[in-house]
């Protein structure tokens, strides 16, 4: 139990390093996040990306994926981003979790050992079979897209 909510899911992980922290909820029951942390010491200067390693490894049960997110104080900050945000773990994947941090501020950015660097949220997702039709429903928007409706 977290402060009187249930967990609902319990997922296997692996640490190639034991003083990194696993990922961890800083707010409890507030936070649908999880912080993944660094470990390794990296420089990204400004226009720079690199592959970033958690040091975890994941066991997501099927029908659940993780989706790695930006951490808005890094991006707020520094101007340092989730590349490929969002990126996708599959319930398969076993090798170590990474993340593709790109530094878009003016200056170099100093990743230490154990700095949290993204969010980590589990969510179910749905299977899908597609069923081929020669139309699709009318709808009030119909195929307006990209700006359609104005500023």
């Amino acid at each position: 139990m977290l402060k009187g909510v249930e967990l609902l899911l319990e997922i296997k992980i692996t640490r190639k390093d034991k003083s990194i922290p696993l990922p961890e909820y800083q707010h409890g029951e507030e936070d649908a996040g999880l912080d993944l942390f660094s470990a390794e010491a990296e420089t990204l200067h400004s226009g720079e990306y690199k592959l970033i390693k958690t040091g975890i490894s994941l066991a997501i049960p099927p029908g659940y994926a993780g989706f790695v997110y930006p951490r808005s104080g890094l991006a707020l900050k520094h101007g340092v981003t989730v590349l490929n945000a969002d990126g996708v773990i599959d319930p398969g994947y076993r090798g170590e979790i990474g993340v593709i941090l790109i530094n878009h501020g003016s200056s170099a950015f100093e990743i230490q050992q154990g700095d949290r660097i993204a969010q980590l949220i589990i969510q179910q997702v749905a299977r899908v079979r597609w069923q081929e039709v020669k139309d699709l429903k009318e709808t009030a928007r119909g195929d307006g897209g990209f700006g359609h409706t104005g500023k």
